[in-house]
C-alpha cells in the first residue's frame, strides 16, 4: 500500500518551510518512526517521521525546496516488493538523491500519535505526520542553500529563523514609536534573600533560586499596577489583556527565540524557575513547539549574561514593551547620606510611545525597582 508522505501543519503564523535534508534515499528501508526529512521552520526546526515500516518509493521535493503544509514530500510503501525496492533504488540513482548523514544514535524519540487524513473507500492513504523538534547541529544542517567562498569572504545564506527576525526587527522599528527609559536596582536585598533560602530552596524545588523568578514576578506585580504597558495596538483598536503571558528571550545558535511562561502571575517562584530552565534546555536542541514561541503579552530579556552593561532593547511586536536586565555591577551609590558599594543594575524599558505615555512608562519601571528593592513583597502571593 502507498502512503503519501506530507509536510506536517505548522501553525496560524507560519504559512511555509525549508526542507533541510532527506534523512532517507529513495528505495531505502525504512521502520516506523524513523526518520525521513528534516524542514526549517521561522521558529522551529521539524522532524518527519515515517508513519509505518516500508520502503521510500520516490521524493517530489528536493533540499533547500520551501514546502507547504500538507504538501506531499514523498511517496511510501509499505508492501514494497524485492523489484520495486529495486525500481525506487534505480530511479533515486537517476534523479541524483543526496544521501542521509545522520547516524541513528542522533535521531530523537519517536511522535506517540500519527493522525490520519480521512479517505474514501479505495482511495491511497494520506497522512499529514506529526512533527518532532530536533537539535540545529550535525552536517546535515549544512546542506540548506550554498555556501560560497571568495578570497578573503564566505557567503552563507541566512536560516529561516534569522530571516524572520530579521523582518520582525525591521517591522518594529518601521510601525513602533519606540522609546526606551532607565532606571537602576539595588540587588543587594535579592540577593540577600536569595543566600538565605537558596540551599533550602534547591532542596525542596530541586532546581536553584536564580534571579529571573524575581524579575518575572517583579514585572507581574507593576503590570498590574501599569496595565496599558500589558496591552497591544490592532488596528484602530487597544486589546487590553488580563493575563500575564511573559516572553522570556533565549539565545540559541540558529538565533533568538522567545519562549512564553502563560499565566506567570499564577506561577509559584519554583514553577518559574522551572518553565525557564526547560525552556533554554529545550531551546538548545529545537525543542520547543511553535505553540511554546507563539503569543506573549510582555517580553524580559537579559543582555547582562553576556556581560552587557546597558543597552535599548527592541520591542517583540505586537507587544508593546519589553524589559532589559543587564549585568550586574558593584558600584558605589549614595544611603542614608553615606556613600557605600552596592550590586548595582540598569534596568532599560523600551515601549511603544503610540499607546504608552512617558509616565507610565516611568511609573512601570519605578513600580519593577521598587518590587525588587523590597523582595519579600513579591512572596506574599506565593
Amino acid at each position: 500500500m502507498k502512503i503519501e508522505i506530507k509536510a506536517p501543519e505548522l501553525s496560524e503564523s507560519v504559512a511555509t518551510g525549508t526542507l533541510l535534508a532527506w534523512r532517507k534515499l529513495a528505495g531505502e528501508k525504512v521502520l516506523r518512526d524513523e526518520t525521513l526529512a528534516d524542514i526549517e521552520t521561522d521558529k522551529v526546526i521539524l522532524e518527519i517521521p515515517a508513519p509505518a515500516d516500508g520502503v521510500l518509493l520516490s521524493i517530489t521535493r528536493q533540499e533547500g525546496d520551501t514546502v507547504k503544509a500538507g504538501e506531499v514530500l514523498a511517496v511510501l510503501e509499505t508492501n514494497a516488493l524485492p523489484e520495486a525496492v529495486q525500481d525506487a533504488t534505480r530511479s533515486a540513482k537517476g534523479k541524483g538523491q543526496g544521501k542521509s548523514e545522520t547516524p541513528a544514535s542522533q535521531k530523537t524519540a519517536p511522535p506517540v500519535t500519527v493522525p490520519v487524513s480521512p479517505q474514501s473507500p479505495g482511495a491511497p492513504k494520506s497522512e499529514v505526520l506529526p512533527a518532532k523538534r530536533i537539535p540545529d547541529d550535525g552536517p546535515h544542517r549544512q546542506r540548506q542553500g550554498v555556501t560560497q567562498k571568495s578570497g578573503r569572504e564566505t557567503r552563507t545564506p541566512m536560516s529561516r529563523l534569522r530571516q524572520r527576525v530579521a523582518e520582525r526587527l525591521v517591522a518594529a522599528q518601521q510601525t513602533a514609536a519606540i522609546l526606551t527609559t532607565f532606571n537602576e536596582v539595588n540587588m543587594q536585598p535579592v540577593n540577600e534573600l536569595r543566600q538565605r533560602f537558596k540551599a533550602e530552596f534547591e532542596t525542596r524545588h530541586g532546581i536553584k533560586l536564580g534571579y529571573m523568578s524575581f524579575f518575572v514576578r517583579a514585572v507581574c506585580d507593576a503590570l498590574r499596577q501599569i496595565p496599558i504597558v500589558n496591552a497591544s495596538i490592532d488596528g484602530n483598536d487597544i486589546v487590553h489583556h488580563d493575563y500575564f503571558d511573559i516572553g522570556i528571550a533565549v539565545s540559541t545558535p540558529r538565533g533568538l527565540v522567545v519562549p512564553v511562561l502563560r499565566d506567570a502571575a499564577r506561577l509559584s517562584f519554583a514553577e518559574i524557575e522551572k518553565g525557564i530552565a526547560d525552556f533554554a534546555a529545550r531551546a538548545q536542541t529545537g525543542a520547543v513547539s511553535i505553540d511554546e514561541l507563539t503569543g506573549g503579552t510582555f517580553s524580559i530579556t537579559n543582555g547582562g549574561v553576556f556581560g552587557s552593561l546597558l543597552s535599548t532593547p527592541i520591542l517583540n511586536p505586537p507587544q508593546s514593551a519589553i524589559l532589559g536586565m543587564h549585568k550586574i555591577q558593584e558600584r558605589p551609590i549614595a544611603e542614608n547620606g553615606q556613600v557605600v558599594i552596592r550590586p548595582m543594575m540598569y534596568l532599560a524599558l523600551s515601549y511603544d510611545h503610540r499607546l504608552i505615555d512617558g509616565k507610565e512608562a516611568v511609573q512601570f519601571l519605578v513600580a519593577v525597582k521598587t518590587a525588587l528593592e523590597t523582595p519579600e513583597r513579591l512572596l506574599l502571593d506565593v
